[in-house]
């Protein structure tokens, strides 16, 4: 390309056939919101936490679904790349875990919410296992997550919330995803299974951020067909280092 000359966007499909397929994907059916829940705890506080957000979400007739992934053997992303290269919406190198299995559950809901307990200032291992494959599959395959709805909850005992909470984020913004938020950084406190349920102010976000993401669906269902969606660009990448 010549030095000055100004490149043009790809776009990765039609304007008017993108907005009609995605009517076509969510004009028949409920709206509906799935939470991963990162804790190896069925019941504990952050499933307890989500359990608050997701209320306020049911409330506004909106379907929920809670998933628990924290107690399973998840590997790691191994930078394989073969998602990449097959696109089939699926993880190759290690087919037979929780990222097949919930990742058309994932891309067929409006929304998700991700909740994670802190390990030494940061979310838990097998929730970030569980995140980078799923995630990297979406993003490797058209952009599986674009132009749906997150929202994130850190659950702590004293510190390192707001860090795991921005690093849950995180695949939100990359996934081109709109963001709920709440009234504070949403990191609620408690160490034994209930304690969360003492922190009076995190509850509060959680309701507030729970009826806040609620409003977006709300406004996306009404817009459907009325707003037209942004254009997709085809991805760009820029090394460096050469």
């Amino acid at each position: 390309m010549p030095p000055g000359s100004r490149r043009h966007p790809t776009l990765l499909i039609d304007q008017k056939e993108y907005r009609m397929e995605h009517s076509r994907l969510t004009s028949s059916r409920t709206m509906k919101v799935i939470a991963i829940n990162g804790s190896p705890k069925d019941n504990g506080n952050t499933a307890q936490a989500l359990q608050v957000l997701l209320g306020e979400i049911e409330k506004k007739g909106i379907e929920t679904e809670l998933i628990t992934v924290g107690h399973q053997m998840i590997h790691g992303c191994i930078a394989c790349a073969k998602c990449r290269e097959a696109k089939t919406g699926r993880c190759i190198a290690f087919p037979n875990d929780a990222v097949n299995e919930l990742l058309p559950k994932l891309q067929s809901a409006d929304a998700m919410v991700l909740g994670s307990p802190t390990y030494f200032a940061g979310i838990n291992g097998t929730m970030k296992s569980f995140l980078d494959r799923v995630f990297y599959v979406a993003f490797s395959n058209g952009g599986l997550f674009r132009l749906k709805y997150g929202a994130a909850v850190a659950v702590l005992r004293r510190g390192g919330g707001t860090a795991a909470y921005d690093e849950l984020n995180k695949y939100f913004q990359i996934s081109e995803m709109s963001i709920a938020s709440g009234s504070y950084w949403t990191a609620v406190h408690g160490r034994v299974p209930g304690e969360v349920q003492q922190d009076l102010e995190g509850l509060r976000t959680l309701r507030v951020q729970g009826r806040n993401l609620a409003y977006l669906l709300q406004l996306a269902e009404r817009g459907m067909g009325h707003v037209p969606l942004p254009e997709q660009e085809e991805p760009i990448a820029t090394n460096f280092v050469r």
